[in-house]
């Protein structure tokens, strides 16, 4: 959708919009009511600002509407729609399946909550590398990493939101 369009949305479909984007009342609100926005950079910096102001609890709860990599989204419509494609291809691979399964069990077994990471852009292998990564940080510093990693995905969701510029508003977020 176009910025106007946006801008033009009732708030609550602007905020359901949004939900998809990140699930954090917060964040969908206050950019909601920051609106109108002059182009799709101004959105996207308001956003990252949002933020960056984004609790561990506030992620945590969050992540209740996120899949583990390498499985199915079973919640949102929209934004099912939007994990499939952005994990599309991860775990199709057995070995690559399986190694995923184990290391979201360990993940959560040490920091109680999905390991979530953005997987837009990333190959398997690449994810896993991430993962064996992430196993090896303190509670704080994982704190911070899934943090950034829910901002990195919301602001793709809303960038590419506002890039369906030939869509119309219920198309862009179904």
């Amino acid at each position: 959708m176009l910025v106007q369009e946006f801008n033009a949305m009732p708030r609550a479909e602007v905020v359901t919009a949004l939900t998809a984007c990140a699930r954090i009342e917060s964040w969908t609100t206050a950019l909601a009511d920051a609106r109108p926005f002059a182009d799709q950079d101004a959105v996207l910096a308001a956003a990252r600002e949002l933020a960056a102001g984004w609790t561990i609890a506030e992620v945590d709860g969050a992540l209740a509407d996120h899949p583990r990599i390498g499985e199915r989204h079973t919640g949102d419509a929209a934004a099912a729609a939007l994990s499939s494609r952005e994990q599309a291809g991860v775990g199709d691979d057995a070995d690559v399946a399986a190694r995923l399964r184990a290391g979201n069990a360990a993940y959560e077994e040490k920091f109680g909550r999905i390991y979530l990471v953005r997987a837009k852009g990333r190959s398997a292998e690449e994810l896993l590398a991430l993962l064996d990564q992430r196993l090896t940080h303190d509670p704080a510093t994982e704190d911070a990493v899934v943090i950034g990693q829910l901002a990195e995905i919301a602001l793709l969701r809303l960038g590419d939101l506002l890039d369906a510029a030939d869509e119309s508003p219920t198309q862009a977020i179904a």
